[in-house]
């Protein structure tokens, strides 16, 4: 689930998603890595203990203290959003694993597939190395620097989605974080999409003319990450 789509889950207009998004993945963002707090963006933070951090440097920021201020503390309450979202990630990923443990529906076979498939790992990565043999876009072939990612993500899909190796994309760190993020998609065509949230995107090997060889599967859970996933686009 995306920070936007978490937003909307609570009750919150898609408008106001929308801005709280472009607050935290914009503005914010910006401040902090023009004044060097930061040299990312916010959205490849993970842990709220991280952006807690972050943010006690922020709010000294006479430009965020200023525009606070003006927005009645909407760039305050954005933060203080986005660090609920990323609590309530990392319990999701515990829940997750105890839902499959406890379903006596599953067989014991299929829920060791399930939990390591939701960790990355096992059958489902195995599946991705023998479809792509290597990163999917840079074709880089060493395993230990190679990340299976799910491309429709893992809490959204179905059970037989999260072991299907057309739902996944083999990718090297930078760019598994990126996908992973919302930062970059792909096109029916294989061409990447740029988010233009993704700020100096050549400086972690990213450029528009990247591609991956997509076939008719991948056209349906591709769609759902465009859709659902990636961030604003350029223009």
């Amino acid at each position: 689930m995306t920070f936007k789509n978490w937003i909307i889950s609570t009750g919150r207009s898609s408008s106001s998603a929308k801005h709280y998004e472009g607050a935290v993945f914009g503005s914010i963002s910006k401040w902090a890595i023009e004044s060097s707090i930061i040299d990312y963006n916010l959205a490849q933070v993970d842990s709220p203990d991280e952006l807690e951090k972050i943010f006690s440097e922020i709010k000294k920021l006479p430009i965020f203290q200023e525009r606070d201020l003006v927005g009645k503390r909407m760039y305050s309450n954005a933060l203080k959003r986005y660090s609920e979202f990323l609590s309530v990630m990392q319990i999701e990923l515990e829940e997750d694993i105890n839902s499959i443990e406890s379903d006596a529906s599953i067989s014991s076979t299929v829920k060791e597939s399930l939990i390591m498939s939701r960790l990355g790992q096992g059958a489902f990565r195995r599946s991705l190395f023998d479809f792509w043999n290597g990163c999917a876009v840079t074709g880089y072939q060493t395993p230990k620097m190679l990340v299976a990612s799910h491309i429709k993500p893992w809490r959204n899909s179905e059970n037989s989605e999260r072991l299907d190796p057309y739902n996944g994309l083999l990718l090297i760190p930078n760019l598994d974080k990126a996908f992973d993020k919302g930062f970059i998609s792909f096109k029916r065509s294989g061409e990447i999409i740029l988010s233009g949230l993704l700020q100096e995107p050549q400086k972690l090997g990213i450029n528009d003319q990247m591609k991956i060889k997509v076939s008719n599967d991948h056209f349906t859970y591709l769609e759902y990450h465009r859709d659902m996933v990636l961030l604003d686009v350029k223009g």
